[in-house]
Order: structure tokens, then sequence, then C-alpha cells
């Protein structure tokens, strides 16, 4: 059964009244009514476009978080191939809210790590909604540094309505996790690339979204607090979150104006979950293009770098012996002093 949204509601009904009438005919072969159930189907995508034509900020939100939405998991089985995942933090546990792991896009091997919310009940309690703990932060570190270590590129998803605040979290030292995670995404010399999937909630997202290259989808949010906190704390009503979402500024239009992301992925009509494989090619192809851009700009800063230095020893070899004659003697590669011993 389809999951609407609250403003979906004009939707539901005349798609809920050609479902019903597909139905009566499944059960009496002599009635005819398939022409009666496209009229609603093309009404149904008249109001869907609509519908999306232009969404408030808010809105956006409650599609970033559809339960139907394709999550980490769909997009690692359907963008990478001989994906191995690794678990553990090597000092804690196993959180089950990050996967990672070796994998292969296209021919490249690379590092992929993301936040997975769940599907079901069963599985959404495991991974704990999406909200990693401090272990699955540092098993992301361990990843990096894998990657680092191997030369792989780095490709996180992030879906996560942020870090989890409970008190064990806390003791484990949650805030310091979350920045050596934010720290080791700037440390790392290989290209990292980051896909907002669905929500980018706060320092939770931020440790994998710290990027050489931010691309989001359309219908995804990035912020540093959920609109119903922000209303909480500055009105001090959840119910607020409407005019919270606008004053945020968190949907992949505002922060690609910002700066901030670097592309929008364009989303099916009626968001990701109404054709999940459309929105996952897009992805692969964001992947791709990204990759391929971070390959080649890195491969000529390299050579600009090495053309560099090499101009460097040069001059630091002409100055070496110049300043032998002088009696000068050189403090580093750029510097020379006097020899003051005589």
């Amino acid at each position: 059964m389809a999951h609407y949204l609250d403003f979906e509601k004009p939707l539901a009904e005349i798609e809920g009244k050609a479902e019903e009438l597909r139905a009566m005919a499944r059960q009496n072969e002599e009635m005819d009514v398939e022409k009666e159930a496209e009229n609603l189907d093309l009404k149904a995508q008249e109001i869907l476009v609509d519908l999306y034509k232009n969404l408030t900020p808010w809105r956006k939100c409650q599609i970033a978080r559809h339960p139907e939405r394709p999550h980490c998991k769909d997009y690692i089985k359907a963008l990478f191939s001989e994906f191995v995942p690794l678990a553990g933090d090597r000092n804690f546990a196993d959180d089950q809210a990050v996967i990672g792991g070796l994998a292969r896009f296209g021919d490249k091997p690379v590092v992929v790590i993301g936040h997975e919310k769940g599907s079901d009940t069963k599985s959404r309690i495991e991974r704990n909604f999406g909200m990693a703990r401090p272990e699955g932060y540092r098993k992301a570190i361990r990843l990096m540094d894998l990657a680092d270590k191997f030369g792989l590129p780095v490709i996180t998803l992030v879906d996560t309505p942020g870090a989890y605040p409970g008190k064990g979290a806390e003791e484990r030292g949650q805030s310091e996790a979350i920045a050596r995670s934010t720290e080791k995404c700037l440390q790392i010399g290989v290209p990292l690339i980051s896909v907002i999937i669905g929500e980018g909630g706060s320092g939770g997202a931020v440790a994998f979204a710290t990027a050489n290259k931010v691309a989001m989808l359309e219908h995804s949010v990035y912020s540093v607090i959920s609109p119903e906190g922000c209303a909480s704390i500055l009105w001090k009503d959840a119910e607020k979150m409407r005019e919270a979402a606008e004053a945020l500024r968190l949907t992949a239009d505002d922060l690609y104006s910002l700066g901030i992301s670097d592309q929008i992925i364009a989303e099916p009509v009626g968001g990701a979950h109404r054709d999940p494989e459309q929105a996952i090619d897009a992805v692969k192809s964001a992947i791709g293009s990204m990759l391929s851009a971070l390959k080649s700009k890195r491969n000529f800063d390299c050579v600009l770098v090495m053309e560099d230095i090499l101009e460097k020893l040069k001059l630091l070899d002409y100055e070496t012996k110049f300043c032998k004659v002088l009696d000068w003697y050189p403090v580093n590669k750029i510097y020379f002093a006097m020899n003051t011993k005589n």
C-alpha cells in the first residue's frame, strides 16, 4: 500500500478511485472500466505535477523523510559491485546505523560509507533510525584511513536526522567522534564525494559530508538542526516547524545558491520513492562525473606541484652554490642566513 504525505491527499483520493475500479474489474471480468481508470490516472498525474511544482521547504523535509524513499542499502546494491562490508570500530562495537566497506564503482575500487535508516520496524530499531553512535563515526574514520592508505576514492551517502544524543553515546565521546570524523574527511589525500540522499541532519551529517564534492538529491535537505528542533528553541513551539524550515534554508536549491553543495541531482516527479531506479541512475551518473572531474583535477594539480617543486629545487641548488661564495648557509628551503661564526 502506497504511503501518502499530508499534502498529497488529493492525489491519494484519485489514485485510490482508479485502483478501486481496477479491483472491481478483476473480480468481474465482464466489467470494462479501463478507460475510466486511465482517465483517473491522467488526472492523478496532473495533480502530482501541480503538487510538486512549487514545494515549500517543509514539504521538502517531508519528502526527504518518506519511508519508501531509497535508502543507503538500496544505493549500494544498485550502484556498486563486489561490496565487502567492514564492521566495527576496533574499540567498542559495530554501529548498524553506519554501513561501510570496499566496493567497485564501475571498474574503480572505492570505499563507500553511508547512514542506513532501515526499511521496516525491526530494521529501523536495529539501525537506530539512521542515528549513528560514536562507534559508527569511528568505523568511518577507520575506513577513511584505509582508503587513504591504498589510494581509494571515498563515496559517502548521507541520510540521517542527526547523531544519536543518548546518554551512552555521550559517555563514549559522541562529540569527539564527530569532530574526528570531520577532521579525517579534511585530512585524507584521496577524492571524497558525498551525496545527500535524504536527510542531512546536523553534525551527524557533516561528519560524512565534509567532502571535495557535495551533491544533493532534489528533494533532500541539509541543515544544522531539524525544523521541529529549531522551532522548539526559537519559539518554544514545535508546531512552528514550517516557519523554521523557511528560516533554515535547508533545501537543495538554497544550499546550491549558498555554495555549500556543488550539484543538484534531479528526482522523478513525485520524489525518488515513486521511481527508485530512475533516482538511483541519476545518482550514479552524478557520482561518475564528479569522480572523473576530481581525478583529472587531482592529476593536473599533482603535475603543477611537481613542476613547482622542481623549480624550487633548481633555485635552491643555485642559491646554495651562490651562498657558498658569500659564506652564507641555508636555514630552510627558502631563507638563507649569514655565517656568524667568524
